[in-house]
């Protein structure tokens, strides 16, 4: 037991090629010829190559100098897709002069630009595009064991580069940021010849994995403190709210302890106890939560619904450009309400772009091509189309024809039934459809008796400043969402469930806190889509949870614009399979409902609970400062509870001075919530400054409804909502329901002395 940490080093990295030992990956380590791509004057050859290693792709030019070398690879982890044809901004415009089935595009997680290439046949473009999903499902979906094939790590002479021990470390899960890595490696090689021995290997190693605060977690649980017994992990199971049988606790044991005497015995070491405790087992996401739990058998309106608004711009709404990379990105995301602001282009053809601005345009059909290919990539359920329609009517036909030619079947044309709408249709019925939102023409009979009385509040939304001409053709395809302005909560019962009214955020709000009550029951019937108000040009965001609060559905908010509003998006969808739809809580549902957003004394789905956190330590926390070597973070964890007014809090840790790969703070913030089923958990790190705003280094947001109880890693996201692994949080969850709740005004002083 004593010896895992050399039992863990005494194995060769290596995938298993033989498994994949097809035309395919033997093409990509012979290497091809290809052309770089990134505009029509900018086109220059590569060579890529697979090395040897399964896991590296060489793309090597003969012009390089010494530093562009080190940027010329790229590992098949980092990938996050390979797109076939012309689906890249550069290679699309260049569809007409190259051939499309030559053509491919390496899209990478986080902010790496991606690679758009040329190959000199259709076959080997095939062939590399097969490969790289072969080699990147295959290193997703391999076990610890597969991972570690029995192969001795050592070169000839015993010894270990650094890129042959990071290596190792990638493939048994274990991410080390290159500083740390290289430190560590640098004072452990004792003879200065950037290579470690047996004895400096096994020292990495074990400098490497030490985490005292698991350490003291293990001990707790263990009689001897060198082993847990089944037994005793199976009473840690226990106390983590797991499934705590013998037959799971040995489950853990085989998969994650790899010292064969101890997997043997049925002992977990203490190194196997933080493999699994650093593993997504461990995750602070419910699991169950990961994938479509939620009834999707309700109708549209009791769903929150994930919304982008100005879907076609990269950057501001003044000047920025238009393109159809966002619509990709936010479709990959989860989104299910995209939006496209239509208006006249050249030679009939309608196009995108904000009117009347300096944002470029992009073609109305390209943008539709687009979507019909990425709809359903990420999620299965229905996606609304938001269009903002400026167009002439000729140019309407146009796009009437072009989502029709291009979408096919998947858009809906018609009602699912002919029976009379009681209630919209569900998420599960309009599965793999597309719904248009729009103006929809209406006989002048069927419109008499209806909204005769002007109500005391009338929406100035963007429903009222669209042109009023319709095209029969676009119109007949709204079905569903039919596009209206608001007229008040006035005859309820006379509204049709297909009418759906926008509101710019400043209405909303004001119909949350003035007639909240009555906004809730609307939209238990009606769909609401909400906008950014107009003044915001640099295409900021508002907060989107005051909108939850009130029911709104479809609360649209600028994807291109990272920031907290879209943390707490992206942790409002987080669950449920990240499908893009989230079932409301049940009083957000009931046309009689009696929730009011506004109340904080208590009624419908007031559950009071404590929430305990406490934060323990953090893992590799990248430096910010990067020009600046000496530079070295000052943490410190902020926790924030983003719900109904009176659940809104934040609190913080103390911060550690000059420590980012491990600092420790074991500092308990405890919170009381009233409407927990509402309420988003956002963790925040930043670098403390003395003299200046703190700076952000990572946050992860999550429903309280997903969080779990026990010891969890918290897996940090960059601004961007990219991954910045290998940066954690160490916490422990505690939830208690049913607890006493501070009076209103305790509660309320309580708050502001927080804030």
């Amino acid at each position: 037991v004593a010896n895992y940490n050399l039992t863990l080093i005494q194995y060769n990295y290596k995938i298993q090629l033989s498994r994949l030992d097809n035309d395919d990956i033997r093409l990509m380590m012979q290497g091809s010829n290809m052309v770089k791509v990134r505009s029509s004057r900018w086109q220059k050859s590569r060579n890529l190559r697979l090395l040897e290693d399964g896991l590296t792709v060489w793309c090597e030019s003969t012009k390089s100098s010494r530093k562009a070398k080190a940027q010329q690879t790229f590992a098949v982890t980092e990938v996050e897709c390979v797109r076939e044809g012309c689906q890249s901004e550069a290679l699309r415009r260049l569809s007409g002069s190259v051939q499309e089935n030559q053509c491919f595009t390496v899209i990478f997680r986080g902010a790496r630009k991606s690679l758009d290439l040329l190959c000199p046949c259709e076959d080997e473009a095939k062939r590399w595009v097969r490969g790289l999903r072969t080699l990147k499902d295959h290193v997703a979906n391999m076990t610890q064991n597969e991972k570690l094939d029995q192969y001795p790590i050592y070169n000839q002479d015993g010894k270990m580069s650094y890129d042959e021990v990071k290596r190792l470390l990638q493939m048994i899960n274990i991410d080390l940021s290159e500083q740390y890595a290289r430190s560590l490696f640098k004072r452990c090689d004792r003879s200065g010849d950037n290579r470690l021995d047996h004895i400096e290997i096994e020292e990495f190693c074990r400098e490497l994995l030490r985490r005292p605060e698991l350490d003291a977690v293990f001990r707790h649980y263990s009689s001897n403190g060198c082993v847990l017994a089944t037994a005793e992990l199976r009473d840690f199971l226990g106390d983590q709210g797991e499934d705590a049988s013998l037959n799971h606790a040995q489950t853990l044991i085989l998969t994650y302890e790899l010292n064969d005497w101890a997997q043997k015995n049925q002992f977990m070491t203490q190194n196997g106890f933080t493999m699994y405790m650093l593993s997504q087992e461990n995750d602070v996401v419910n699991p169950d939560h990961t994938r479509v739990y939620q009834d999707m058998s309700r109708p549209l309106a009791h769903y929150f619904i994930s919304s982008s608004h100005n879907t076609y711009l990269t950057k501001d709404q003044v000047t920025s450009a238009s393109s159809t990379e966002p619509y990709i990105r936010a479709l990959n995301q989860g989104c299910r309400c995209v939006e496209l602001d239509c208006w006249d282009g050249d030679k009939g053809e309608p196009v995108i772009y904000h009117g009347h601005t300096l944002t470029s345009k992009v073609p109305f059909k390209e943008v539709i091509e687009t979507i019909a290919q990425y709809a359903f990539k990420a999620s299965p359920y229905p996606l609304i189309l938001s269009l903002e329609n400026h167009c002439s009517v000729e140019q309407q036909a146009v796009m009437a024809k072009h989502l029709r030619a291009i979408l096919g079947n998947k858009l809906l044309t018609k009602p699912l039934s002919g029976q009379p709408l009681k209630d919209l249709p569900s998420p599960e019925e309009l599965k793999g459809r597309i719904l248009v939102k729009g103006k929809k023409q209406i006989s002048h009979l069927s419109q008499l008796g209806k909204n005769d009385s002007c109500a005391s509040f009338s929406s100035s939304s963007e429903d009222e400043i669209v042109c009023s001409k319709l095209s029969p053709a676009l119109s007949d395809l709204v079905v569903y969402c039919r596009s209206v302005p608001f007229r008040g909560f006035e005859n309820a019962s006379g509204k049709l469930p297909n009418e759906l009214s926008s509101f710019s955020e400043n209405e909303a709000l004001k119909l949350i806190k003035d007639s909240g009550k009555l906004f809730v029951r609307h939209n238990s019937k009606q769909l609401s889509r909400i906008y950014p108000s107009g003044q915001r040009l640099q295409s900021s965001n508002y907060d989107p949870q005051e909108m939850w609060n009130g029911g709104c559905q479809m609360v649209a908010l600028n994807f291109q614009t990272p920031g907290e509003q879209m943390d707490l998006n992206q942790g409002r969808f987080l669950p449920n399979g990240r499908c893009g739809y989230v079932l409301k809580p049940s009083f957000l549902c009931s046309p009689t409902s009696n929730f009011n957003p506004e109340n904080t004394g208590g009624g419908p789905g007031h559950v009071p609970t404590q929430l305990t956190i406490r934060i323990i330590s953090a893992q590799q926390l990248p430096k910010i400062n990067t020009e600046k070597a000496s530079s070295i973070v000052d943490p410190q964890v902020w926790v924030e509870i983003h719900g109904v007014a009176i659940d809104n809090r934040r609190d913080k840790t103390h911060r550690i001075d000059n420590n980012g790969f491990n600092p420790r703070w074991d500092c308990t913030l405890s919170f009381q919530l009233q409407v927990p089923d509402l309420a988003l958990v956002r963790f925040v790190v930043e670098d403390h400054d003395h003299t200046a705003k703190n700076d952000f280094v990572g946050q992860f947001t999550i429903p309280f409804t997903s969080l779990r109880t026990g010891y969890r890693h918290v897996h940090l996201l960059k601004a961007d909502g990219s991954s910045l692994s290998p940066a954690t949080l160490f916490i422990h969850v505690k939830v208690r329901k049913g607890v006493p709740i501070k009076t209103v005004s305790e509660r309320i002083a309580m708050a502001k002395s927080k804030a």
